[in-house]
């Protein structure tokens, strides 16, 4: 019996190592890990943008502040020219990164700083409009040292019939080295940044998961025979503790799931004993006495054999019901077809009368045979329990179909109206095992109205019992 267990393990590994296989590899990583890489590689994204920001702003800046310093001095030179006074030699640093020219229309170099003296004109720009701003733009290859790249500003002076240029140009060398100088900064501040970072988000993650570690610990403890215990809450009201009190509610209905399927095996087990004991009784006095005439006991053995047989039919109807779903419940059923058939199947006691009232249509939604089932018992125990007359109605009311059975018996008393729809139970001698029943017809009956979005009760209504099931309507 024993063989057929190591296959089936062995199936169920080689599916769990094909599902993980299955996985990307970093979803098969540590969630602490997962969490870690994900911040890190946040954070380093967000760095690498803001140190780019400020490496374009930084440029920007001191590109900026070049511009300024060479429309002043091309305006200062202008305003000169225009009022006819001497600029020669133009003004320049002694460290060459500034270069100033004058050039007539002519393109002939009238004036320039020491530092390129004697030379020919290094700008090509547009010519500016005469009278207009300084225009500033960014020239490349110019034959002056080792800069090579200048902003120039331009602009035009002297008077109309004979123009001159002015040219100011600033090497962005010094500019260039300074952005290159932070660029350098950055690339050692950044890495070391991040992985500061990553350091701390590991440290505030395995932090941030000791509460969930603890719950997990804890519910690796419960096992099946100690499903009563729960797991400690963490004093702060975050997710974790909506996890904790989630699980909590979780074992608190196995918990009573396990309750009940144990009293419901062990009562099973009790009401299955007395008849299986009693067809034994019998079988085992006929097989000692082999030529004594039994036929006599005959319709008793056949009584606990149906005994039996109603019993392990309620058994299963209650199992199927458990196991089904209501989200499978989608068939629309006629309910009041339904409890005219099943009346016109009631066996009723000699000296009872089964009355038919107002039975209007109702439709509603699940599966037939439960509901065929419920109303037989409802109509079973009322029969079982009437002195003289049973009366069925349906009704509808409020998006409802009301199945409404009475007896005139002793009645249920008002303490008990709730339990006489629980499992094996039975009220008093009225309702005893002697009478037929198994106590479970009404407890069927609860289940059946239950899966169905519906409720059963035990509602006021003159002598005698006065059931009733709701069901909404399809």
């Amino acid at each position: 019996m024993g063989t057929p267990a190591a296959p089936l393990a062995s199936r169920r590994a080689s599916t769990t190592s094909r599902t993980r296989t299955r996985l990307p590899r970093w979803r098969r990583l540590g969630l602490r890990i997962r969490l870690t890489l994900a911040a890190t590689l946040v954070t380093a994204l967000g760095l690498c943008l803001a140190g780019a920001l400020l490496v374009v702003s930084q440029r920007a800046s001191l590109i900026r502040s070049l511009d300024d310093s060479a429309r002043q001095r091309a305006l200062i030179i202008s305003a000169a020219l225009d009022k006819g006074r001497a600029v020669q030699p133009l003004p320049a640093s002694g460290t060459g990164d500034d270069v100033t020219q004058i050039v007539d229309h002519r393109g002939r170099v009238i004036a320039a700083s020491g530092n390129v003296a004697g030379e020919p004109a290094l700008f090509r720009t547009p010519k500016p409009v005469p009278g207009g701003e300084p225009s500033v733009r960014t020239t490349h290859g110019v034959p002056l040292g080792d800069q090579g790249t200048y902003r120039v500003a331009t602009v035009s002076a002297g008077s109309t019939q004979a123009p001159e240029t002015v040219y100011v140009g600033l090497a962005t060398a010094q500019a260039d080295r300074s952005v290159d100088e932070l660029v350098a900064k950055l690339a050692v501040g950044l890495p070391v940044l991040t992985a500061l970072l990553a350091t701390a988000g590991w440290h505030i993650t395995g932090r941030a998961l000791v509460p969930v570690e603890r719950l997990r610990r804890q519910a690796a403890e419960i096992t099946a025979t100690d499903l009563h215990r729960r797991l400690d809450l963490p004093p702060v009201a975050d997710e974790v503790r909506r996890l904790g009190a989630t699980l909590n509610d979780l074992l608190a209905r196995l918990d009573e799931a396990t309750a009940h399927q144990r009293q419901f095996v062990a009562d099973a087990a009790h009401e299955l004993r007395s008849p299986v004991a009693a067809i034994r009784a019998e079988l085992e006095t006929a097989a000692r006495h082999p030529h004594t005439d039994f036929s006599t006991r005959l319709p008793d053995l056949l009584e606990e054999t149906v005994r039996l047989g109603r019993l392990i039919d309620d058994l299963v109807r209650l199992a199927r019901l458990d196991a089904t779903p209501a989200a499978a419940l989608t068939a629309d059923v006629d309910l009041d077809d339904l409890v005219r058939a099943e009346v016109r199947r009631l066996h009723v006691r000699p000296g009872v009368a089964v009355v038919r009232g107002r039975i209007r249509p109702a439709r509603v939604r699940g599966d037939a045979d439960a509901l065929s089932r419920a109303v037989r018992n409802l109509l079973d125990n009322a029969v079982r329990h009437a002195r003289h007359r049973v009366e069925v109605t349906l009704d509808t009311a409020r998006g409802e179909a009301v199945l409404s059975v009475q007896d005139d018996g002793a009645g249920i008393a008002l303490a008990d109206r709730e339990r006489v729809f629980e499992r094996f139970t039975r009220l008093d001698d009225a309702r005893s095992r002697d009478a037929g029943g198994s106590g479970l017809g009404l407890a069927i009956v609860w289940e059946v109205a239950t899966h169905h979005g519906g409720r059963a009760c035990v509602e006021d209504g003159g002598p005698g019992a006065r059931l009733t099931l709701h069901l909404p309507l399809s």
